[in-house]
């Protein structure tokens, strides 16, 4: 079983801004988003003053959008709601059993690799994908007769935790296991390197919550 902090996910994007994703960080005062092309989360305090609100208006440009993904604070009144998607947070309660991929099934992905990503995404849609979302962390993927047909990867990363994202397999690929083994290439990842798996997914995914 695993012992760590679960209190930082409570924030997940503020936490990754604010630690290892601070690199990738556009600030004003106590609000912070990603950079253009590295994704749209954006985040302020968990108990925002309107100088907080304020600032991230500024942050962001008048009319833009303020991605509050899985954030737990309520926005001014005055803030048009654009977007609203009930989903669950799930997280690993202990190391996976089992044999891991076979090995040379998996690639590990890099920026050569991103306009096939970005293919990917846009054929199977998993979720935003940017030019330059591959920056959060390390990406898998499977590739058959050169094209790359199912990835996963790491995303928010707050003090002891990764998340895994982007999981997705082209349409003619899937029913085979490649999200299954895509999914366990990250998990491995991370937790040989001391963190906790956990992720994000639709509470309407049944299928993605079942994998």
């Amino acid at each position: 079983m695993y012992d760590i902090d679960t209190a930082v996910l409570d924030d997940p994007v503020g936490h990754s801004l604010r630690g290892r994703h601070a690199n990738l960080a556009r600030r004003l005062g106590n609000a912070a988003t990603y950079q253009t092309g590295v994704a749209t989360f954006a985040t302020v305090t968990l108990e925002p003053t309107k100088a907080d609100w304020d600032d991230l208006a500024v942050l962001l440009g008048r009319g833009e959008l303020a991605d509050l993904f899985s954030a737990p604070v309520t926005p001014p009144a005055d803030w048009a709601p654009v977007f609203d998607l009930a989903g669950f947070q799930m997280v690993l309660d202990r190391p996976p059993a089992g044999p891991a991929v076979p090995a040379g099934e998996i690639v590990e992905l890099g920026p050569a690799d991103v306009g096939d990503m970005l293919a990917l995404t846009d054929l199977a849609r998993p979720g935003p994908f940017w030019t330059r979302t591959i920056e959060l962390g390390t990406f898998y993927g499977v590739r058959e007769a050169g094209a790359l047909v199912a990835m996963a990867g790491e995303r928010l990363q707050p003090p002891g935790w990764t998340e895994i994202s982007s999981v997705c397999t082209a349409p003619h690929a899937r029913g085979r296991g490649l999200a299954a083994h895509v999914v366990r290439a990250a998990v491995d990842g991370i937790t040989a390197g001391g963190g906790r798996p956990f992720l994000h997914v639709a509470a309407k995914n049944l299928g993605a919550i079942r994998l």
